[in-house]
């Protein structure tokens, strides 16, 4: 288990949530990246929150490599990718932007029923939780690298 950084540069932010996004930028910038990270996140315009949650990887996305394969896993059942792929699409369709959760080791057939729930929210409700998951699987991967 790792402490907070009080600094972190764009390259070591970058791996920890997946692109080099106006968000990993400003946090470079800040003292206690991690710790400030959803803070920073509600200083943004939605359009750097929507950029941030758009450098993840999809759930169920085939290909994916690194800690994204990992976190996901393999779990490859082609009817159980096929509705994933389905449900993300209606999810940036309602919303705009892609959905993501932290996976905490759970299984992609677990995380279906998070996705069918989440399409029920609102446009706002929906971005903060993303952001909120965002940083989630930041501490985690910070903590467990």
């Amino acid at each position: 288990m790792h402490d907070l950084p009080r600094q972190l540069s764009v390259e070591e932010l970058t791996g920890l949530f997946e692109g080099p996004t106006r968000l990993v930028h400003v946090l470079a910038e800040r003292e206690d990246p991690l710790g400030r990270a959803r803070a920073v996140l509600d200083e943004l315009p939605e359009e750097d929150r929507v950029e941030a949650l758009d450098a993840h990887p999809r759930i169920g996305e085939r290909g994916l490599a690194g800690r994204s394969a990992r976190e996901q896993g393999s779990e490859a059942d082609p009817a159980l990718l096929r509705v994933l792929a389905r449900l993300n699409k209606a999810y940036e369709e309602r919303f705009g932007f892609r959905f993501v959760v932290f996976v905490n080791n759970r299984s992609r057939a677990e995380i279906l029923p998070v996705l069918r729930e989440r399409l029920q929210h609102e446009h706002d409700e929906e971005l903060a939780t993303g952001c909120d998951e965002l940083v989630a699987i930041a501490l985690d991967r910070w903590r467990s690298r």
